[in-house]
């Protein structure tokens, strides 16, 4: 099983590698001081999002960000997983469950009332794992 721990700034490098394999999967292209701020956040705990890396023989495999938000359907905050993605080399190790677990476990921690995240109906490798782990809702995204 991978390492699950807290992202370093050391971890740049091979987080950027990462994230750009996320934002090509989900055909997005951000502008570079986009990336630099999400970063830069993700190493400040007293700010959010929050990350998580997974690292397996010394290498970063995966990465998951995620926040806290509070909502009018209860008292207590949910938990948005925001970013998850894992190498594709390293896909069907385990690492995915493994990074999800860990933000359940950091939202039990903060005693959340829930943990959400979406994704593209595309994502048949990924909503395969996602449907062992979690409840599908029938709930729709509109954006503007």
């Amino acid at each position: 099983m991978p390492t699950i721990r807290a992202i370093k700034p050391g971890d740049r490098e091979p987080w950027q590698v990462l994230w750009n394999g996320y934002l090509r999967f989900y055909r997005q292209h951000l502008p570079q001081e986009i990336t630099d701020a999400t970063f830069a956040r993700l190493l400040d705990e007293r700010v959010q999002p929050h990350g998580l890396v997974a690292e397996r023989d010394g290498k970063l495999v995966g990465l998951v960000h995620y926040l806290f938000h509070p909502t009018t359907w209860s008292q207590k905050d949910s938990c948005y997983l925001e970013d998850l993605y894992v190498d594709p080399a390293a896909r069907g190790g385990g690492v995915g469950r493994s990074l999800i677990k860990a933000v359940y476990a950091r939202a039990d921690q903060a005693s959340a009332a829930a943990v959400y995240w979406m994704t593209q109906e595309f994502n048949a490798e990924g909503r395969a794992l996602y449907d062992t782990v979690a409840r599908r809702t029938s709930f729709i995204r509109y954006e503007r």
